[in-house]
């Protein structure tokens, strides 16, 4: 893991509490990334120079900041995210010592806005129409299955790079997610025929490789690499405004949920901690059933 993207500032007095995120807590790159631009930006609005002068801190200071936050036209939702930050680091400079008190108790964060996740529709990832945005060679063949898998099963962006060969075989791919919790997720034998022609090209080229997906210079995967290329292709295919990565783990849940699958399988196939992060996907599955009975009862159009 790669922690520190870029060079701290603050003479790297927020190390500790990272490098106790990344290795004690195992959060993501993207999330220690996440914690870093959040604590840099609150540690230039104070001027903090040392730790300890956070002792004098209170709830009204901290306010200060949250309102400079939604002045600023940042969502609830991303200032929620900053407030959470600073809960976490509040509680482990009490753990280590640091300070005596946090100034976070007294603190709520505003409502967040209802959002509901974007997905594309059925009709837009028929295979055949998918399959004309990808080459033949190497890299059209791993970007397609990266595609694939990320629609057939759900997994996250960092959960896909970290695919190791040994975690895949003809009947499920073992995901580790997130805080380290294992989960097997089933896959089709299309699916696991596509994955074999993949790897048999990939053997041309390449000796040996750890991981299933590799760049064309057999080093591993990347975020933005990752990101950027199904940004591009689900811009070909739907007509979404967003295009991540994400929005297909998104599709594959509204999907299933549409045709059937229970709340408590789908959480499982996700890997959600509990059904309230699954349940989001029932909003569109309502909105799915609303329109079919629309057109299918007689009397649905009045």
């Amino acid at each position: 893991m790669r922690l520190f993207p870029f060079k701290m500032r603050k003479g790297n007095m927020f190390d500790g509490f990272i490098q106790f995120m990344a290795f004690e807590k195992r959060c993501s790159e993207h999330t220690i990334t996440a914690y870093q631009n959040d604590l840099i930006q609150f540690a230039d609005f104070f001027e903090l120079k040392q730790l300890n002068e956070l002792n004098e801190y209170n709830s009204l200071m901290i306010r200060s900041w949250i309102v400079s936050l939604i002045d600023s036209g940042l969502t609830n939702r991303t200032v929620n995210r900053k407030i959470a930050t600073l809960r976490t680091f509040f509680k482990w400079l009490r753990k280590e010592g640091i300070i005596s008190a946090s100034p976070m108790a007294k603190i709520q964060g505003p409502k967040n806005e209802k959002r509901l996740p974007a997905f594309a529709k059925e009709s837009e990832l028929e295979s055949w129409k998918i399959a004309d945005l990808f080459t033949n060679d190497f890299e059209g063949m791993r970007d397609s299955l990266m595609f694939e898998l990320f629609y057939q099963t759900g997994i996250r962006l960092n959960e896909l790079i970290s695919l190791k060969e040994s975690d895949v075989n003809e009947q499920h791919v073992k995901v580790l997610g997130k805080r380290n919790k294992e989960r097997i997720i089933p896959i089709s034998q299309e699916l696991y025929t596509q994955i074999q022609s993949y790897r048999i090209h990939k053997q041309k080229l390449f000796d040996e490789t750890k991981y299933l997906f590799v760049l064309k210079n057999g080093n591993k995967l990347y975020s933005t690499f990752v990101y950027r290329k199904i940004n591009t292709y689900l811009s070909s295919a739907t007509n979404l405004d967003k295009k991540s990565p994400h929005v297909l783990r998104h599709t594959f849940a509204t999907h299933m949920l549409n045709r059937g699958t229970g709340l408590e399988t789908l959480k499982d196939l996700l890997g959600h901690a509990n059904l309230a992060a699954t349940q989001v996907y029932t909003h569109n599955s309502f909105a799915q059933l609303t329109a079919i009975y629309s057109q299918a009862h007689p009397r649905g159009h009045k």
